[in-house]
């Protein structure tokens, strides 16, 4: 509508100076909206098709869209474990930083798991040392085992040599004693040795591997412990916090709170024009935003990437077949922008609502000599109608604060 009025005005203001003043022609009497509708009805109809053709040129090569804003991430703030709010350290509001403590769970039954873990690991140390002792006890049981086997075997041998050489100091009973007693002696041995070798293995394999379980169950005890604190996984803001002392929280039901990181939405806007601009957005392109939080004011950006899939075509895995027919809004062209100038859009908080215009420049297809006369006009051309898009996105921007708070019935 503004483009209409601008472009008319250029036939009918003219016109009205001319009678008024040169044909001297009164107003209301042979000046009238017929006189004029009547004098002026070529020049008007030409007018209509020139403003729809500039409408029509202006939104092709230099779109233009209200669909703007700098989307932000937000942390929910939840435990891991269900418990019972003793201490909160931090406020609705409140600006944190990473690492600082938000609230702490009851954490009592957790401490008293760290302390039954950390005694485990006690008693396994305990149990090492004596150990320790067994396995020294072993030892001289096998050492004494071999030396009592080595004494008997001795004393067989020497009192068999006699009796081979048939000396009425030794009878065939002690003979038959002592190789019993030899028996029983290795017996002794293999019982000492297999006592040894156990109380190794308890020593190098059993009590490590017991020593192992029961630190792993210390530490997992204290990580359990250490999930009743809840702190600040980044630096940001709390936002929609009411949490007291007494309350249950619940990671499922009940969360406490949101926390907004202070990095996430800064920098970078993202607009989704008309699938009709597919062929005319590219990265570099110069663009022009204002927004309701910054009201007659017009930043310059650009385009620095244009998503190269439509969202309304997503599909997930279902049961049902997507019908096209189905969708009832089409999908935009997403471009991702950010300022011309470094710091440009630090007075726009996250998740404002903005216009914006993308401009069609054709400087270098111009320094071409080669190009040719109707496309060197034609480009011109259409660089230029570029000045009065960008000059309506002005107009639009004064009268943003009138429109929002005057006509659009705010109170």
């Amino acid at each position: 509508m503004l483009e209409f009025i601008c472009c008319s005005m250029l036939t009918i203001f003219p016109d009205f100076l001319f009678r008024r003043y040169w044909q001297g022609k009164r107003l209301g009497q042979e000046i009238t909206l017929f006189s004029m509708w009547y004098e002026l009805r070529y020049g008007l109809s030409s007018c209509f098709i020139l403003t729809v053709s500039l409408i029509t040129l202006i939104f092709y090569y230099h779109p233009s869209t209200s669909n703007v804003t700098s989307f932000f991430r937000t942390v929910t703030i939840l435990p891991e474990i269900s418990g019972r709010v003793t201490e909160v350290m931090v406020e609705n509001n409140q600006t944190v930083e990473e690492g600082d403590v938000i609230f702490k769970l009851d954490d009592s039954r957790q401490r008293a798991a760290v302390a039954t873990a950390r005694a485990a690991v006690i008693e396994v140390d305990a149990a090492a040392l004596l150990a320790h002792d067994d396995t020294r006890v072993a030892q001289a049981n096998f050492d004494a085992a071999e030396a009592a086997f080595e004494q008997t075997k001795d004393e067989f041998e020497r009192k068999n040599t006699l009796f081979q050489e048939n000396s009425p100091a030794v009878t065939v009973r002690e003979v038959e004693r002592l190789e019993n007693l030899i028996q029983e002696r290795l017996a002794a041995v293999d019982a000492a040795h297999s006592a040894l070798e156990s109380a190794k293995h308890r020593l190098e394999i059993q009590i490590p591997a017991q020593k192992d379980s029961a630190e792993a169950s210390l530490n997992q005890a204290q990580v359990e412990l250490s999930k009743m604190t809840i702190y600040a996984g980044q630096a940001g803001r709390i936002e929609q916090f009411d949490l007291r002392p007494g309350d249950y929280i619940n990671p499922i039901l009940r969360p406490a709170g949101i926390l907004v990181p202070s990095d996430t939405g800064r920098g970078r806007f993202q607009a989704g024009f008309s699938q009709l601009t597919a062929q005319v957005l590219h990265p570099g392109m110069l663009a022009e935003i204002s927004c309701a939080t910054a009201p007659m004011r017009v930043t310059p950006m650009v385009i620095i990437g244009v998503q190269d899939v439509i969202p309304s075509g997503q599909v997930r895995p279902s049961d049902t077949l997507r019908d096209p027919q189905n969708l009832q809004r089409p999908g935009t062209v997403i471009a991702y922008m950010e300022p011309l100038w470094e710091g440009g859009i630090d007075h726009l908080p996250p998740g404002s609502q903005c216009e914006v215009n993308a401009y069609t420049s054709n400087h270098e297809r111009l320094q071409d000599p080669d190009i040719g006369t109707a496309k060197f006009v034609a480009l011109h051309v259409i660089d230029t109608v570029g000045y009065a898009h960008a000059l309506i996105l002005r107009f639009r921007a004064i009268l943003m604060p009138f429109r929002t708070l005057v006509f659009s019935g705010h109170h």
